[in-house]
Parts: structure tokens; sequence; C-alpha cells
């Protein structure tokens, strides 16, 4: 075993499991017996739409998954199969699910899609593009959605937030993360589309300062990155853009649609463009979330937002419900695929080596 399996079985130790379920139902646990009703259980009618919408819940992550593994095969013009683009995806969404979210599990996926055989020039580059994606779907929807359903109930009075020691409520948290994302996507689009040699020495030069110095070789590393995105990226037609974004609008639209299906399963009635709208704000309040997947942050930020629309005594139920279809499989999967994945890698690794001896 090499040093690189032995530190990817490493970030994969029981520990990192253990920490967001524990977190993530006993956040749970304690929204159950707090709001719990009984007489709302018992209310419950249990009749063939509740079940369809229940189906469609599960189908709209089945929906996620394949958008990613599709935008996966667009960005590696095919270079992976459908078969090996399930594992990187499920071993990515595994790794992102136990590392706090406002690091992301981005190291980790470099890992994994080089170890499938592609260059870590392209790997370096597809996974910067697919973070550029995501970045941009969200600064695409948030306007449009804003335009269709205003902003005068779109955000949530409940709850304060503390940032650079100052409170701030969804609304103004909602905003920062905002600005923040648009301000990395503008740095990704100069970086890698307009001036990227441009980019690494204005990185250079801004890590010469005294505070920063110590950094400044990490600095050089990602300056260099950007340049080989940049030309990995170089002459790609516009219909791979199309399709790449495809996959990630379809990948992001089936996972907030995940809690619609599950509320209207519960609940009738509702407005469900606005349901939609409020997990664009939840999703900013989780991007910043210090705790792995977001665990126990999720759980809590799911009543606050979208209580209103559930039946009282219900919320804290579906939204465990929520994270029981959305983030605990990946956990158990991720178990599964890892040691046969790393056998497979590790294999292919081994059998290369063994016929250019031969």
């Amino acid at each position: 075993m090499d040093k690189q399996q032995k530190k990817i079985i490493s970030f994969f130790r029981l520990r990192r499991l253990i920490l967001p379920i524990l977190l993530g139902l006993g956040v749970a646990t304690y929204l159950l017996i707090r709001n719990f009703d009984s007489a709302a259980f018992k209310d419950i009618d249990w009749v063939w739409q509740s079940y369809f919408y229940l189906f469609l819940a599960i189908l709209m992550m089945v929906v996620r998954d394949l958008g990613y593994m599709y935008r996966l095969r667009v960005l590696t013009d095919g270079q992976i199969s459908w078969r090996k683009s399930f594992d990187v995806i499920m071993l990515w969404e595994f790794s992102s699910a136990i590392t706090p979210s406002i690091i992301g599990g981005s190291a980790i996926a470099l890992y994994i899609v080089n170890k499938e055989g592609v260059s870590m020039g392209r790997t370096t580059a597809i996974v910067l593009i697919t973070a550029f994606l995501d970045e941009l779907f969200y600064i695409i929807m948030v306007p449009l959605i804003i335009l269709m359903v205003g902003t005068q109930n779109l955000f949530t009075t409940e709850g304060e937030y503390v940032f650079l020691n100052t409170k701030f409520g969804t609304q103004g948290i909602f905003i920062l993360g905002y600005i923040f994302i648009l301000t990395l996507t503008l740095i990704i689009i100069y970086g890698v589309f307009l001036n990227p040699r441009g980019f690494k020495m204005i990185l250079l030069t801004i890590f010469r300062l005294p505070i920063l110095r110590k950094w400044r070789l990490k600095a050089n590393e990602t300056g260099n990155e950007i340049i080989i995105t940049s030309r990995e990226l170089k002459g790609k037609p516009f219909s791979f853009w199309v399709r790449a974004f495809g996959g990630t609008f379809f990948s992001w639209t089936g996972r907030f649609l995940v809690v619609n299906f599950l509320i209207m399963a519960f609940a009738s009635g509702g407005d469900q463009l606005l349901i939609f709208a409020r997990q664009l704000i939840m999703w900013v309040i989780l991007l910043i979330s210090p705790t792995p997947g977001g665990s126990g942050v999720a759980e809590f930020v799911f009543t606050g937002f979208l209580g209103e629309f559930i039946p009282t005594g219900l919320s804290a139920a579906i939204g465990l419900m929520w994270r029981l279809i959305s983030y605990y499989p990946y956990l158990f999967i991720g178990v599964i695929i890892l040691p046969t994945w790393l056998k497979r890698v590790y294999a292919k690794k081994d059998n290369l080596l063994k016929s250019e001896k031969d």
C-alpha cells in the first residue's frame, strides 16, 4: 500500500463518519422532541399521492446524480465510462458529506478523478470547472427567482448569524454570500478564460505581503493550476459548455425539488416556487457551515426556512426525512464503494507497471 492509498484511507476513517451522523441525528432528535405533536402524525392522510410524491423525491436524487455523472463525462470528453462515473460521483459526494461545507471535498475529488486515468492537468481543470458551473447556476438562478417571487416573502425573519463579529439576519447573510460567490466566479472567469498568466502574477504580488508570505508557495501552485485549466479548456466548442451547464442545471434542480416533493407528500397547497426559492437562501447558510456536510445546521435551518409550508408538528420529521434521502445515503454508499474502488484503481496501476516491465 503506497502513501497516497494510506492517505485516502485515513481521510475516510470511521471518526469522520460518526461525527456528521451524530450531529445530524442529534439535532433532528432534539427538534422532533421539542416540536412533537402526536395529533399531527395521526392526522396524516396516507393516500396514493403521498407515496407518489415520496417516490418523486427519491427520483430527484437519481436525477441529481445522473446530472453530475453526465457532466463528468462531458468534462472528460467521455474518457470516464458511466459505470466509473457513478463511482467517482458517489465518492466525491462521500468526501463532501464528511468534510465541513466551507471546505468542501475538492482535494479528494482531485485524487479520485486522477486515479480513473485522467491526467492531473485535466483533473485540475475538471474540479475547478465543476465549482465554476455550480456557482454559475446559483448566480443565474437567484435573479430569475427574485423576479418571479419578489423579496417580500423570500427571506425568513428567524435566526441571526454572526460573521466578522457582526450579527446578520438571513437577508444579510444571503447578500454577503451572493457577493462572495459572484466575486469568486468573476475571478475564475478572469483567471481561466481571460488572462491566466496575468492572474498568476497578481496572485504572487498579493502574496508578497509579509502577512501572506508564508502561503506564497501555495499561491504559486494555484496560479499554475489556473494556467493548466485554461490550456485544457482552450478551444472547447459552445456545445461543450451547453452540455456541461445542462448537467449542472438538472443536478441542482433535482436537488431542490426533493424538498418540494417531500412537502407535497404531506401538505396540500403551498407556494412551490417560493419553497424552491427559499432553498436558494438556505444553500448560502449551508455553504458556510463549519460542520461536515452541514450536519446539524441543515436540520435546524430547514425548520426555520420551510416550517411555514408544513403542517404544525411535522417540520422536524420532514426535515429528517429530507436528510435521510439527500445526505445519509452517500455516507453508506461511499463506505461500500471505497474498498472495491481502491482495489480496482490500484490493480489497474499494478497491471500497467507489470506490462511495462514485460
